[in-house]
């Protein structure tokens, strides 16, 4: 690829600044200098143009610098609360070690990776612990089913460490909306059991990357090993053939049928966006948070064009 002229790597730059503090502003979360840098749009950034950028959004006023942490709207006390929920993640990971082995454990659970807010290493008082589940190919619902029960009977259906509100088949790992709210999401995915199987879901969903080309993989140090995984290979030959594939039919027909009636209220697109009911995936989300986030960002877009009098590129 050829050099992009300077004048024009410029403008690219700092709208590419710009739109991701713009979208971390949405979550009252300033960012650092290397983390901006990592989520830049542009595959080839410069660090010295990018750091040259910067400095002068600082200068002319449109970003604002608290002390390393960058931001344009977020609120005085953004710093503080990041640094808390800094603390409150290291306090989480250690408890949430012992469910995602746990999780690991379940029959079918190929793929266990920790998602929201924890995925970006904050934590907010009132957060859960949200993980995504890569399953057996036909065995969603019958994993689905078998994690809920357990969180209804053992964990009082306390969602606090135990939020599993995603999962897909090994064999459809493709994710249909693809946009900045879903590329975030993907890009900062932690992966806690079977790390090989996390590098495949990233890779199968490789368009991540043209919203962030210079974001790297996590690493596996947060890795941890499934309980009991005798017992999980004998329970996966009872559910195996046949067998399985009719509990699991029976267990995706009674979901959509429970979810359909408690949220007769959504149209078809919002439903499908949702609470995602497919043999291949299960998505439960009924308070439309990507939705929610994306309008915002627009808003964030207008109306800082309007306030700069400056288009920001995409």
């Amino acid at each position: 690829m050829l050099p992009i002229p300077l004048k024009e790597d410029s403008t690219n730059v700092s709208s590419s600044i710009i739109r991701i503090l713009l979208y971390f502003d949405i979550f009252n979360h300033p960012l650092k200098r290397e983390e901006i840098f990592a989520m830049l749009s542009l595959p080839d950034a410069c660090a010295e143009a990018f750091n040259g950028e910067l400095k002068l959004l600082v200068a002319e006023n449109i970003v604002t610098d608290l002390n390393g942490y960058y931001t344009i709207y977020s609120s005085d006390d953004c710093v503080r609360k990041r640094i808390d929920g800094e603390l409150r993640a290291v306090k989480m990971f250690k408890k949430s070690k012992r469910f995602s082995s746990l999780i690991a454990a379940f029959p079918f659970v190929r793929t266990v990776c920790i998602s929201g807010s924890l995925s970006k290493n904050v934590m907010d008082k009132e957060a859960d612990v949200d993980y995504f589940i890569i399953t057996a190919k036909n065995r969603v619902w019958v994993t689905r089913m078998l994690l809920i029960l357990f969180k209804k009977i053992f964990l009082l259906n306390s969602k606090k460490y135990f939020c599993v509100n995603y999962f897909i088949a090994e064999d459809a790992l493709d994710i249909r909306e693809k946009n900045i709210y879903t590329a975030t999401e993907i890009a900062t995915l932690m992966p806690v059991f079977n790390y090989e199987g996390y590098a495949e879901f990233m890779e199968k969903n490789n368009w991540y990357r043209s919203f962030y080309p210079n974001y790297p993989l996590r690493s596996d140090e947060r890795k941890v090993n499934g309980m009991l995984q005798g017992v999980k290979r004998m329970s996966e030959k009872l559910l195996s053939g046949k067998v399985g594939e009719k509990v699991d039919d029976l267990f995706f027909r009674i979901t959509l049928r429970h979810w359909k009636k408690k949220f007769k209220n959504f149209d078809e697109q919002s439903f499908d966006l949702r609470l995602r009911s497919l043999k291949t995936e299960s998505k439960h989300h009924p308070r439309g948070f990507q939705e929610k986030v994306l309008a915002r960002f627009d808003e964030q877009i207008r109306r800082f064009e309007d306030e700069h009098r400056m288009e920001i590129c995409a």
